[in-house]
């Protein structure tokens, strides 16, 4: 069983905008996926239909077999959601606002309260245990929200920015635990971000999307063989020899596209065997920024 499956999915609000355009895609237990594009490309959206705070105009989406549209509240209760701007009460504790979420979801008071309790642990807010959201700071703020979204232990998890107003150790910490979520307990992870370089870290696939449109999804290496500009291997070396298949672009500074590593050592070979001083070999592979503003060229160039 697939954990989320969307299926030609749309959406047009009432006013004309066509906000999610046709996408189909599918997440299988356990993976990381990234879910990235600028804002307002359409990923809040697709987190709003995904969890039945929408309908779809066309086509239909399931989590976990179940329709958010036809049975929300099923979905909820095997779902968390961290909204970039989650709400919670100033007024009651860290511990307050867990057990008190813990019990809109049913979890027995004491259950609740040791779940709440680990939870705080886990996310580096012991201290703060008592202390009234009101006196959190915004990073504070954003991992007690991540504590109520894994309160009753879900099955599914929707992240909006999970890192924002995050310190790099704070950040470090939620990335870790993210990533004990989807490889020790088999969560899914559907992280919406616009920050490219972080899902490369984090994520173990990808969907990338622009104006309510899916460019493009998979693994990294499978998102970097959908663009020409592939693999570039770059040589510093001296005494470089005639005749080979390089770009001359600095001193000592050479570079040449290859399709795979086993290009690699024969070139290094008929370098050193035609006299070269070889100093460093490096490969440069494109990044999700490089793919993605690829993707993105190529759609406005085909729109022309």
């Amino acid at each position: 069983m697939n954990a989320v499956a969307l299926e030609n999915l749309s959406k047009t609000y009432a006013g004309g905008k066509q906000a999610v355009k046709h996408i189909s895609l599918t997440l299988k237990p356990g993976e990381v996926f990234g879910f990235l594009g600028p804002n307002g490309a359409g990923k809040t959206t697709t987190v709003k239909l995904l969890n039945g705070m929408l309908t779809p105009s066309e086509g239909n989406c399931r989590v976990l077999d179940m329709d958010p549209a036809q049975e929300p509240e099923k979905v909820h209760a095997l779902s968390g959601v961290l909204t970039e701007h989650a709400q919670m009460y100033d007024g009651l504790t860290g511990m307050q606002n867990l057990t008190f979420y813990a019990a809109v979801f049913g979890i027995p008071a004491g259950e609740g309260k040791e779940r709440a309790r680990e939870l705080l642990r886990r996310l580096e807010l012991t201290e703060a245990t008592d202390q009234k959201l009101s006196a959190y700071s915004t990073g504070m703020r954003q991992r007690l929200s991540l504590a109520r979204a894994l309160i009753h232990r879900p099955r599914v998890l929707f992240l909006d920015e999970p890192t924002s107003g995050l310190d790099p150790e704070s950040a470090q910490n939620v990335n870790r635990l993210i990533r004990e979520l989807a490889q020790k307990e088999g969560v899914t992870i559907f992280l919406c971000t616009h920050q490219l370089r972080y899902a490369q870290e984090i994520c173990t696939r990808y969907g990338l999307i622009e104006e309510g449109c899916l460019l493009a999804e998979g693994t990294l290496e499978e998102l970097r063989g959908r663009i020409p500009a592939g693999t570039r291997l770059l040589i510093r070396a001296a005494r470089m020899p005639e005749g080979l298949p390089l770009q001359h672009t600095g001193e000592t500074q050479y570079e040449t596209a290859i399709s795979q590593d086993e290009e690699i050592p024969v070139l290094v070979r008929r370098i050193v065997a035609g006299g070269g001083d070889i100093y460093q070999v490096s490969v440069k592979k494109p990044s999700l920024e490089d793919i993605y503003f690829t993707l993105t060229a190529k759609r406005k160039e085909a729109a022309k």
